[in-house]
């Protein structure tokens, strides 16, 4: 279990997890189905179906990971939650043109799926459709024609958004094509929760995860085309304290009220052998008391860079590691420590740089 998602398995290599919030949907829908006639067969038949619903989330999904995986890109792992799922790429592809395929995998996957389901249902199973009793593979038919219909809106984080912004930047600069899809994907948010508000309330949910991912996907766009092409040497921590492995984690929390460090290369013999993070340090000393040796307490599970490296590329990687520090070595000498706290501070003096020198050009 993480966070709140619990892992159900693995399909072509990559982890599927459900998010807790999905229980509830599962809850709802049979309470719903048995309130409609109060048989419990009902109520099983809803959260069958929901399932069948969900396995065909996974399968639209993976049409995207294995789409990605066939241009070099792994998928992290595929979440399902209650108005979908998600796909967690490690990157976006730098051709628009394979972006555009990824996104436009899953609903082709739908596609496909709704063109068996049609062979198999009778015209009249299909025409005359009832969610509650009605014919399961008419309804399975219905859920993948409206999945692929919905998901090709062009708002971002569906996929029409993302197959949007591959189009747009197939002609234009990648932020200003972002920008522009992150804006119309904002617009029909506002449209769903207008709508939402004087018929289903779901569609105002909708509207704010819409909106929500329109405004993120905007902002990674910028930080991407603000990182790249430069070093990590630019952005890097050059001052820093480092522990041995038979400190103390009491001369560790010195460090950390006395500075701003959270996070500890660990050295031995001028080899880094670890890291210190806050997290293992408050562990520590909760279960331990403050006489640990760093040892035992740090972990030897790190990821390193070398300054030359590009920072877009570096910042991805360690955002994948899972530990708060990306050790910077020239010739197996630490020189640096890359945190996402100092990659903001760099990103916020960059933005106030580039304001500035707009303001001087508009003035001029």
């Amino acid at each position: 279990m993480t966070g709140w998602s619990w892992k159900l398995g693995r399909v072509a290599g990559i982890d599927v997890n459900m998010h807790g919030t999905f229980l509830i949907l599962l809850a709802w829908v049979g309470v719903s189905h048995y309130l409609q006639r109060h048989p419990l067969a009902d109520a099983g038949a809803g959260i069958v179906f929901i399932l069948a619903l969900f396995a065909i989330v996974v399968l639209h999904e993976l049409g995207h990971a294995l789409t990605a995986r066939h241009y070099g890109i792994r998928t992290r792992d595929i979440t399902l939650l209650p108005i979908g799922g998600v796909a967690r790429l490690e990157r976006i592809p730098d051709d628009p043109q394979q972006e555009l395929l990824v996104a436009l995998a899953g609903p082709a996957v739908n596609v496909a799926l709704a063109a068996l389901l049609l062979g198999v249902v009778t015209p009249t199973a299909w025409h005359e459709i009832q969610w509650i009793g009605g014919n399961f593979l008419s309804k399975l038919l219905w859920v993948n024609v409206g999945p692929a219909v919905f998901n090709l809106v062009p708002a971002f984080p569906m996929d029409g958004g993302r197959a949007l912004r591959a189009l747009l930047a197939m002609r234009m600069d990648y932020v200003r094509a972002t920008q522009i899809a992150a804006h119309l994907g904002q617009g029909l948010a506002l449209v769903f929760g207008l709508v939402g508000l004087f018929s289903n309330p779901f569609l105002v949910f909708i509207a704010l995860f819409v909106w929500m991912g329109a405004a993120s996907e905007a902002s990674a766009a910028l930080t991407r085309s603000v990182l790249g092409g430069i070093p990590v040497s630019r952005a890097m921590i050059t001052r820093f304290e480092t522990l041995t492995p038979t400190d103390t984690l009491q001369r560790a929390l010195a460090h950390v009220l006395a500075g701003f460090q959270h996070d500890f290369p660990v050295v031995e013999a001028g080899r880094v052998v670890g890291v210190l993070t806050r997290a293992d340090l408050v562990k520590g000393l909760t279960q331990t008391g403050a006489d640990t040796p760093v040892a035992a307490a740090m972990t030897s599970h790190f990821d390193c860079a070398a300054p030359s490296e590009m920072l877009e590329g570096a910042v991805q990687r360690l955002k994948a590691s899972g530990c708060p520090a990306l050790l910077v070595l020239r010739d197996h000498e630490l020189v640096g420590v890359l945190t996402m706290e100092n990659v903001g501070e760099f990103l916020m003096v960059h933005s106030a740089l580039r304001a500035n020198r707009a303001r001087a050009t508009s003035v001029a």
